[in-house]
């Protein structure tokens, strides 16, 4: 727990950094469209983070990488925790406050409610992957990482633009 509490505080702070350089390097406060593009950037941040940990899971899906139930273990741990704060990345609506390029669909802010439950079903598959990759068991872990992808899929279908 200490160490999912260590990593989360990180990849906060992490988030956070941009906006703080923006605030110490400004003469006054930021504008409404500084304020939107480092929500997006922070929003996009967060998703390639967890785009990085779902990588090796899909290349065992297609038989394209070496089965590793560590590194689906591990991937599952930080899939989980990042799952987490979709939902906070997600609660400062951007809709016409920036030009900056985004794939957000707008229903992500009228039902934050069914956003935080696709996060919440994510962070329970990831939970699920790595209980099964404990196991080392090669068919139960690809199973449980299959479901992780449908719990990705579940929101992108919803509330990503293609």
């Amino acid at each position: 727990m200490k160490r999912f509490v260590k990593s989360s505080s990180l990849i906060a702070l992490c988030a956070l950094a941009p906006i703080a350089t923006v605030l110490a390097q400004e003469a006054g406060p930021p504008t409404p469209e500084q304020v939107a593009e480092q929500a997006v950037l922070t929003r996009q941040g967060l998703l390639k983070v967890m785009g990085q940990y779902m990588a090796p899971l899909g290349g065992m899906l297609k038989n394209k990488v070496p089965f590793d139930a560590a590194v689906a273990a591990k991937s599952a741990t930080h899939i989980g925790e990042l799952g987490g704060m979709i939902p906070d990345v997600f609660t400062f609506d951007t809709r016409n406050k920036t030009s900056a390029k985004t794939k957000a669909q707008d229903g992500i802010w009228t039902n934050q409610a069914d956003l935080k439950a696709k996060a919440d079903d994510l962070v329970k598959a990831a939970t699920a992957l790595q209980e099964a990759a404990k196991g080392g068991d090669k068919g139960a872990t690809l199973k449980a990482a299959g479901a992780v992808g449908k719990a990705c899929g579940a929101c992108h279908d919803n509330y990503r633009n293609k």
